[in-house]
C-alpha cells in the first residue's frame, strides 16, 4: 500500500509540474486532461478535483469536458486499449463485424475491461485513416484492412507479450 501511495504521489507531482510549466492556463484544460490521462491512465473524480484546484477553475467545468469528449475516461482502461473506428468508411467496410469479433473473443462489451486488466474496448467515430478502413487501434498500433480480418491472432499476440 505504501508503494502505491508513493507512486501515486509521484504521479500527482508530475501532473502538477506539467500544469505549473504552462504559461497561460486559459484554454489549456484539454491538454492538461490529456497529460493527466497519460500519467494515470484515466481521470477519476480525485484527479479531476486536483486539476480544478491547480488550474483554479470549477470542478464542474473539468467534469463537463471529461464527460463530453469520448477520448477521456473516468474508468481504468486495460493495458492494451482497443479502439474500433465506427466512422462511415470503416462501418461500410465491416467495422461492426470486427467490433463484434473482438467483443466475442474477449467476452466484454464496449466500455468494459477484461478481468485480467489486459484489454478494454472503445468504439470511436473516426480516426482519420479512412484509406485503411476498417481500422482498429491497439494502444498506439494501427491495424487496417487485411490485418483486422484476423483480430483473434492479433489479440493473442498482445496477450502472449503481456503474460510472457
Amino acid at each position: 500500500m505504501a508503494c502505491d501511495n508513493k507512486l501515486k504521489k509521484e504521479m500527482f507531482e508530475e501532473l502538477k509540474k506539467y500544469i505549473d510549466e504552462i504559461g497561460e492556463k486559459n484554454g489549456a484544460l484539454i491538454s492538461v486532461l490529456h497529460k493527466g490521462q497519460e500519467i494515470f491512465g484515466y481521470l477519476p473524480q480525485e484527479i479531476q478535483e486536483f486539476i480544478a484546484k491547480e488550474m483554479n477553475i470549477p470542478i464542474a467545468k473539468v467534469y463537463g469536458v471529461v464527460s463530453f469528449y469520448h477520448f477521456f475516461s473516468m474508468t481504468p482502461k486495460g493495458k492494451h486499449p482497443i479502439s474500433v473506428c465506427m466512422g462511415t468508411a470503416c462501418y461500410v467496410r465491416g467495422a461492426e463485424k470486427v467490433l463484434n469479433s473482438v467483443k466475442n473473443y474477449l467476452g466484454i462489451d464496449v466500455g468494459e475491461t477484461t478481468e485480467d486488466g489486459l484489454f478494454s474496448i472503445d468504439a470511436l467515430r473516426c480516426v482519420g485513416a479512412c484509406g485503411l478502413a476498417p481500422v482498429v487501434l491497439i494502444g498506439k498500433d494501427v491495424y487496417g484492412k487485411e490485418q483486422v480480418k484476423d483480430m483473434k491472432k492479433i489479440l493473442e499476440k498482445y496477450r502472449k507479450e503481456s503474460v510472457g
